[in-house]
């Protein structure tokens, strides 16, 4: 061997497998859940972006499935590849997220109408079942976190877009939507019996 000549050699570090990582993400190397992340996350954000039509939840879903899979124990390496169940859970979770898109909006439709079309002029009867609901409402409206509260109103009361109201409380869009969004849960489980 000539001693001038240079070792062109060069250590290569085999790239792990998503079993490999997934393994070492549930022994608890968040390292294994970065590189998961940065090996899919875009594939996750791209399909959520496609189903939803809205940045914002997007990336609130990307999180929400990379998570999951810190915390679940959903996955199982033995019964198809990763990107197939990240593909399966993001499409799923994502369609879960418009049918709640829709049914809190055919909720606050059914509320507003109970709210504002009673017709006059009201019976005694309808008087009192009138204000025992407002009450009920007022009720269960002072029963929300504070921050929910305001956002419920301004976008109810004040007929303030979402966009707005995050601009009136100076806070992030996507915090005003979660509050919204939870607010809105929360006030269905106190409003049921006005809607059934």
């Amino acid at each position: 061997m000539d001693v001038g000549a240079a070792d062109n050699s060069v250590d290569y570090q085999p790239v792990p497998t998503d079993t490999e990582l997934f393994l070492a993400m549930k022994a608890g190397q968040q390292s294994a859940l970065g590189a998961l992340y940065d090996r899919y996350s875009s594939l996750v954000y791209r399909l959520a972006l496609r189903v939803l039509t809205n940045p914002q939840e997007a990336e609130d879903l990307t999180q929400e499935i990379f998570l999951n899979l810190w915390r679940g124990k959903t996955y199982e390496p033995g019964r198809g590849s990763l990107s197939s169940f990240l593909t399966t859970l993001t499409r799923s979770r994502a369609i879960d997220r418009l049918r709640s898109r829709s049914s809190n909006l055919k909720f606050l439709q059914r509320w507003s109408q109970t709210m504002i079309t009673a017709p006059p002029p009201l019976t005694p009867f309808e008087s009192a079942s009138l204000s025992q609901r407002s009450e009920y409402v007022r009720r269960a409206l002072a029963q929300l976190p504070e921050k929910q509260r305001q956002v419920l109103e301004l976008a109810y009361y004040d007929g303030l877009s979402q966009s707005e109201i995050a601009a009136r409380l100076n806070t992030p869009l996507g915090t005003v939507k979660t509050w919204s969004r939870q607010g809105l849960l929360s006030l269905r489980d106190h409003l049921k019996s006005l809607i059934e």
